[in-house]
């Protein structure tokens, strides 16, 4: 069994104990000393957070950081270095097994240690006592994108259902739309597209350039979830690309099943296979069929404007 990532808090006192020689480092320089003395996989190190903006530990790391210079435990003597502070080697004394955020609070409420009062603005619902174990784990930014993950996987199902309830006629329309807002259909995107019916298949044309040299050919179909495409749905697909073109794309509300994942790999005309899973993802990237609803900044301190 893959053992866990500490969360933000049990990244603290690996911080402390790695600048605990006092030397003033960088935090590039001190984050995978961190990885090291606590022992991260190499998996673990290349976690993304669901952004993919950022590695994981180094965004909990980064999160401790923060507490532990807003106590007094470290400190940073110029831009983007720190070193820590007496405070900080008493926590490791007082806490070699590891010390919470709760611990760090309570010190400083005692006018006796060098642990300063935790100045922050209003705590957030995702911290506060009684929260699950997920929650907790996660830093501020990871609850953030993980809410907006739950959020478009519900969309995702809603997605499909309305397609899955539409007629094909706009079924295969969205899917041409969702191609050109990808960047199918030239440098402008846009395209002549035109609806082929009773065409060996073949549900959508884009060109790719004015005069429709380079085209992509669309196969839509919008199946409910239980019906699976099979092979034969894509030998018919390939054979009506045969004379028009080497590659084109088959959209499903669904699923391939084994079989034609096999055939698509082993074809020698090139076919992208997108399922229902996908389709979404990819109508909710590229905004077609969804609207933006609200939109969240994120802050952080413009250190060039305290250099």
């Amino acid at each position: 069994m893959t053992e866990q990532m500490p969360n933000w808090e049990g990244f603290m006192l690996p911080t402390l104990q790695v600048l605990s020689d006092g030397v003033v480092r960088h935090w590039r320089e001190f984050q995978p000393l961190v990885a090291e003395q606590v022992k991260l996989s190499e998996a673990q190190k290349q976690e993304l957070l669901p952004s993919g903006t950022q590695v994981k530990y180094e965004n909990r790391i980064g999160w401790g950081v923060s507490f532990l210079t807003n106590v007094g435990a470290l400190s940073r003597p110029k831009r983007g270095h720190y070193t820590i502070t007496a405070a900080g080697k008493q926590l490791i004394e007082m806490f070699p097994n590891g010390v919470h955020e709760r611990d760090i609070r309570a010190l400083g409420e005692d006018p006796n240690s060098p642990i300063r009062v935790y100045q922050k603005t209003e705590r957030t619902k995702a911290s506060e006592p009684g929260v699950g174990i997920d929650g907790d784990s996660m830093t501020p930014i990871e609850q953030v994108q993980s809410g907006i993950e739950r959020i478009h996987e519900e969309v995702a199902v809603e997605l499909l259902e309305r397609l899955q309830g539409k007629e094909p006629g706009f079924f295969e329309q969205a899917v041409v739309q969702l191609l050109l807002a990808m960047g199918y259909g030239g440098a402008t995107g846009s395209g002549s597209v035109t609806q082929l019916s009773n065409d060996g298949g073949i549900d959508g044309v884009i060109d790719q350039d004015v005069l429709g040299l380079s085209r992509v050919y669309i196969q839509a179909k919008r199946y409910a979830n239980t019906n699976v495409v099979q092979r034969p749905d894509l030998q018919g697909f390939v054979g009506a690309l045969s004379g028009k073109a080497d590659s084109g794309v088959f959209i499903t509300t669904s699923r391939f099943s084994e079989g034609a994942r096999a055939y698509a790999d082993g074809v020698p005309t090139r076919v992208i296979l997108i399922d229902g899973k996908r389709l979404t993802s990819l109508m909710i990237r590229y905004g077609v069929g969804v609207q933006v609803r609200e939109t969240y900044k994120v802050v952080e301190i413009d250190e060039d404007f305290f250099a």
